[in-house]
Formats: structure tokens, sequence, C-alpha cells
């Protein structure tokens, strides 16, 4: 079993599940995960980036050598972002990045945002966009962070087949974004993980309007409840092929490309 979407180190806003790497390993180790790719919460709201990705990489390769993949951040408003960038790719040797618009005040129709994506994709990285953290009806009142809109990626991504994207946390929830997301969803470069994927039979209908090749596990723990993504691949009623697929082949095909 193969998690897409896992972050170390302390939530920012309260104390959550091994708020230690060494605590948060053993307990996905005993949830049956095989590898688990982290990016760390410090990315949020931390502006020395580079220094984010040095403990990340660091935390990794102590505590989870061939087990946590690490995917750093890029925050493209801050200086020398670029930099960042190749430090992911030749120094830490993380096979991609996980950006957080909606935390570090861009949206993704802002140049920087093209120039981003272009930059990773020219370093062979693969790009994770975490369209949410936190439901915005529970967030703390002075840190209202709206959920990114992901429109924008739609006319992006055609331009860039050599670039591959995973959106986490991104749930079909009948919004106004359904229609963007639906139009992502045929695109072949673009993957989804299920852990925002609400309501009976949410993962097999993501498998639908997407594709049984490009639906990955995630569970965004320890923010969520691990168990909650485990009970929605067993509640859609997956083929034994399609239930390995998401469950560790796409991910490996992911890595790959």
């Amino acid at each position: 079993m193969i998690d897409t979407n896992v972050d170390l180190f302390q939530w920012p806003f309260r104390r959550i599940a091994g708020d230690d790497p060494a605590s948060r390993v053993a307990l996905l180790r005993k949830k049956g995960v095989t590898q688990a790719w982290a990016c760390s919460y410090e990315a949020l709201l931390m502006r020395d980036v580079a220094g984010v990705n040095i403990r990340l990489a660091d935390a990794c390769r102590k505590h989870g050598p061939n087990f946590l993949v690490p995917f750093g951040t890029v925050n493209p408003k801050e200086p020398d972002w670029q930099d960042d960038v190749r430090r992911c790719a030749e120094v830490h040797k993380m096979p991609g990045i996980r950006l957080h618009p909606n935390y570090h005040g861009y949206t993704l129709d802002d140049p920087v945002a093209a120039e981003l994506l272009t930059l990773a994709a020219s370093h062979k990285l693969v790009v994770q966009i975490a369209l949410m953290m936190e439901d915005t009806r529970v967030q703390f009142p002075l840190m209202q962070v709206p959920t990114v809109n992901p429109a924008p990626l739609v006319d992006l991504i055609k331009g860039m087949p050599d670039l591959h994207l995973e959106l986490l946390n991104a749930g079909y929830s009948g919004g106004g974004e359904t229609g963007h997301m639906k139009e992502l969803g045929q695109l072949e470069n673009v993957y989804f993980d299920i852990a925002h994927q609400e309501g009976v039979g949410g993962v097999a209908r993501l498998i639908k309007q997407t594709s049984a090749s490009r639906v990955l596990f995630g569970s965004n723990f320890p923010f969520f409840y691990f168990e909650s993504s485990l009970l929605k691949v067993r509640e859609a009623s997956l083929t034994k092929e399609e239930t390995h697929s998401v469950m560790d082949g796409n991910a490996q095909a992911f890595l790959k490309h």
C-alpha cells in the first residue's frame, strides 16, 4: 500500500497523532503502508523554505529509509524559489514537490504558477498540488485560507505534456469547481488522490469520471483518520485489478514518468 498524501512534523493549530516523524512512521507501518510520500506541515507557514526541505529530507532518511519519500515545498512568492526547485531535484534527490498556493498567496492563474510548473517539469519533478488542507468552516478565525481554484490548470496542463500532476484533497463536492475538475479528469497527465472523496461510492465515482489508472490512494494522514481512506476503497466495490491499481500500482507508475 502506497500512501501518496502524508505530512510530517506538527500541524500548526492543534496536536495530532504522532507529532514526531518516528511515531508517524510507526503508525503508518502498523496500518499496512509500505511507502508514504511525505511533505512537511512546516511548509505551510515557514518562510525559510530551504530549511524546511532540509529537515524533511533528513527526517525521511533517518526515520523512514526506503519507506518515506520526501516531497519538498516551493513558494514562488519567496526570493530565489527557482533554487529551491533545483535543490529538491539535485541536492535532496526528491522525486517531486508539493505546492500550497492558498497558503503561499498565489492563484493558479498567476504567471508564476506556470513558470513554477514548467521549471519542475524541466527537472523531471512530479508535482502535487494540495487544493485544501482543512475545511474552511473550522479554520482558525485569524487564519482563513480559501480552497485553491483548479480551473486555470485546464489550459495550463494542456500546454505541458511533460508535467505529471497529482491533485490532493480534491473532492467532487458538487460546487462550482465540479465542471473544471471533470475537465481535468480527462487529461492523461493529471492524477487524483482519494482523501477528500466523500459520500457513498465516492472512489468509484472518481474512477468513472477520470480513469482507474489515475486514482491514487492518499489518506491526508495524520490530519484525517487513516481508516477513512481504507473504507472508501473497500466500499467502492472495485475489481481486484482496480483495487491493486489504486492502492499501489498507479503510484508506482506515476513516479516512473
